[in-house]
C-alpha cells in the first residue's frame, strides 16, 4: 500500500498523506494519547440515488462532510502552503482522494435484489469548504444502470479497517430526511438500517491502537445499509 503516497518534502504533500492514510485505513501521525481505539474520525454521508427518466438507477451522488478536527487540519495546512489558495489546494486534494479511493472501491459496496453490483470509475467529483467542515462530493456510477421497479437496492459505505467510520447525515439522533434521497420514478420507501454489530467485533475494534489496523472487512460490521424498496 506504500506505493500509493505520493512523495513527502511539503506541508501539501504531508497533509494530502493524511489523509490518504486515513483513507486506507492505516496508522496516522496522531498522537496515541488523543486517540487510543477505532474509529479514529469520522465521515457524515448522505446518499443521493441518481435516476434517469425511465426510473433506471444510474448512480450514488455522494457528500461526505470529514469531522470537524480532520478538516481543521487540512485548511490550516493548505493556507500555510506559499502560492496556492485555499480551493487550488482543495482541488487538488480532491483529485487525490479521488485516485486513492478508486483502489478501495470507493469505500462502497451496492446490491440490487441481494446481487453485487461492479461500479463504474469517477469522473465527476469536487473537495470544498463548507460550514467549516472539509466537503467531498462526487458521482459514484453502475457499471450496468439498473431499473428500480418492482427491486430492491442496498447500499454501504465504509472503510474496510474501520480507522474512519462513516455514519449517515443525522438529526435529532436518528437519520435525516437528507441523508437519503430518490428523485423521481419509481414509487420507493426510503430507509437507512443502522449497523447490529456482534460484541466481540466491538470489543476487537476498541482493542485495536492508533498504529494498528483492523482486519479488512472490520468496517463492514459496523456499517449502516441505505435501503431503496421500489413497487
Amino acid at each position: 500500500m506504500t506505493g500509493v503516497f505520493p512523495p513527502l518534502g511539503s506541508s501539501l504533500n504531508k497533509l494530502r498523506s493524511y489523509w490518504l492514510v486515513l483513507a486506507i485505513g492505516v496508522c496516522s501521525t496522531l498522537n496515541s494519547s488523543l486517540v487510543l481505539a477505532h474509529p479514529h474520525g469520522w465521515i457524515d454521508l448522505s446518499v443521493r440515488v441518481i435516476t434517469n427518466d425511465e426510473g433506471i438507477a444510474t448512480g450514488l451522488h455522494q457528500t461526505w462532510r470529514m469531522d470537524p478536527f480532520y478538516s481543521l487540519v487540512v485548511f490550516e495546512e493548505l493556507q500555510q502552503v506559499q502560492g496556492s489558495n485555499l480551493q487550488e489546494g482543495l482541488d487538488q486534494l480532491g483529485s487525490d482522494i479521488r485516485d486513492n479511493l478508486s483502489q478501495q472501491h470507493y469505500f462502497t459496496e451496492v446490491r440490487v435484489n441481494g446481487e453485487p453490483q461492479v461500479l463504474g470509475e469517477v469522473s465527476e467529483y469536487t473537495a470544498l469548504e463548507r460550514d467549516g467542515r472539509l466537503t467531498f462530493m462526487f458521482i459514484l456510477p453502475l457499471a450496468t444502470p439498473q431499473p428500480l421497479a418492482g427491486r430492491m437496492l442496498e447500499y454501504q459505505v465504509f472503510d474496510p479497517t474501520y480507522y474512519i467510520e462513516v455514519v449517515h447525515e443525522e438529526k435529532d439522533g436518528a437519520p435525516s430526511e437528507q441523508a437519503l434521497i430518490l428523485n423521481g420514478e419509481p414509487d420507493c420507501r426510503l430507509s437507512v438500517l443502522p449497523a447490529d454489530p456482534d460484541p466481540e467485533l466491538v470489543m476487537q475494534a476498541a482493542l485495536l491502537d492508533v498504529d494498528e489496523t483492523g482486519e479488512s472487512g472490520l468496517g463492514r460490521h459496523f456499517a449502516e445499509t441505505g435501503r431503496i424498496e421500489c413497487d
